[in-house]
């Protein structure tokens, strides 16, 4: 039976209301945009999207953090996905799943958000290229591949883990972040703690020995927030300056230089810091005055000051203002700023900045306007797709 006409133009406004970008400021989806061939998106299909498409099932008011993990590679290899935290404590999770990353008992992906079984009261949460880390009561729990020891669970040497793990022997965390094949964990101290990979110095400990259980960063301390790249890290100190280690051979750490380390160094001509962000493979600060500075491989314009020149030490990126929130995947970058717009920079190939083309801008281009209600933005680890919520 035909339906009535009435009823087909509701239906067909639902469905506008779920796939235009300028709806995203009167609906409450989480939007999703760029590569999809492994459900990373979470809109139940593999189909890339130009603009930002809604997460299924999944509200920005219900959301306390999203985190995008993997990236994309050959089609074996890939293993981009996402999780997030709601606001009541439980997470959900999508996209690949070859290595646990999803952490709900299998090794098979989808295409939808769906419960990570026997989670609950949860506070934090990090997708790093294989794994995940999640705070609870103080505790880091982690699940996915452990193949460089990232999981941080000592005696047990079962890889992949797909389903949530303590990591030994420390408590009292505050925030985490997954990296590369590593992980880092903030204390309430202010302290920082690393396991996993130590290639590149990425751990900070002074060496670059893998290690499968947390180590103390030594001589780094009153540490506010942390940022943690593809095998880099970022920490800002109370005093607002920044401290990086691990991979620099594009100049990430923003120390003058592209020689890797193994212990914290100073960013260099940057002080009076509100926020630090570590992309893939580039760093951005928020200073106290709202300008916003940026360093680290630049092949693809993913710094957004107009060149494709790597910079070792922070340029100013005097036409972005208002930043609320910064991510970045292989090679762009995407920002949330306080108007509730998103725009990004860099490559755009794969429509990895949500413009609805697949053309480089020549500075910064639009995913959502502003009024969208938008406040965070993330990236799959290494990939080519983003979030807003």
């Amino acid at each position: 039976m035909t339906p009535p006409l009435r009823l087909t133009l509701l239906a067909a406004l639902s469905l506008a209301a779920l796939t235009t970008p300028a709806a995203a400021g009167t609906d409450p989806w989480v939007r999703g945009w760029g590569l999809n061939t492994l459900g990373q998106l979470g809109n139940s299909s593999t189909v890339n999207q130009q603009t930002p498409a809604a997460v299924q099932g999944i509200t920005r008011d219900d959301v306390r953090e999203m985190s995008g993990g993997g990236g994309d590679g050959t089609a074996a290899a890939a293993t981009a996905f996402a999780v997030a935290l709601l606001k009541d404590g439980t997470v959900k999770s999508w996209g690949a799943n070859a290595l646990g990353q999803l952490g709900n008992g299998t090794l098979v992906g989808q295409t939808f958000p769906g419960t990570v079984a026997g989670l609950s009261g949860i506070a934090e949460i990090s997708a790093g290229a294989d794994h995940v880390l999640a705070v609870k009561g103080g505790r880091v729990l982690s699940w996915g591949s452990n193949a460089t020891k990232q999981l941080g669970t000592g005696t047990d040497p079962t890889n992949p883990q797909k389903t949530p793990v303590p990591v030994q022997s420390l408590d009292k965390v505050r925030d985490v972040g997954a990296g590369c094949g590593f992980s880092v964990a903030l204390r309430q101290d202010g302290t920082v703690w690393t396991w996993g990979n130590g290639v590149n110095g990425r751990l900070g400990t002074g060496n670059n020995t893998t290690r499968d259980t947390p180590q103390k960063v030594p001589d780094l301390v009153d540490v506010e927030s942390l940022s943690v790249g593809c095998d880099h890290v970022l920490a800002l100190t109370a005093d607002g300056t920044v401290k990086a280690w691990g991979r620099n051979t594009e100049g990430q750490l923003g120390n003058d230089g592209v020689t890797d380390s193994n212990v914290p160094v100073d960013v260099a001509h940057l002080d009076a810091v509100a926020k630090v962000f570590a992309t893939s493979t580039s760093s951005f600060a928020v200073l106290d005055d709202g300008s916003l500075v940026g360093w680290g491989k630049n092949d693809a314009k993913q710094l957004g000051d107009g060149t494709t020149a790597n910079r070792t030490t922070p340029v100013p990126l005097d036409d972005i203002r208002g930043v609320q929130d910064i991510a970045g995947g292989a090679d762009f970058t995407l920002a949330a700023l306080d108007d509730g717009s998103v725009i990004g920079w860099g490559a755009n190939a794969s429509a990895q900045l949500g413009d609805g083309s697949t053309t480089v801008p020549a500075k910064t281009t639009a995913a959502l306007p502003p009024g969208s209600a938008v406040t965070h933005v993330t990236t799959t680890k290494t990939g080519k797709s983003g979030f807003a919520y």
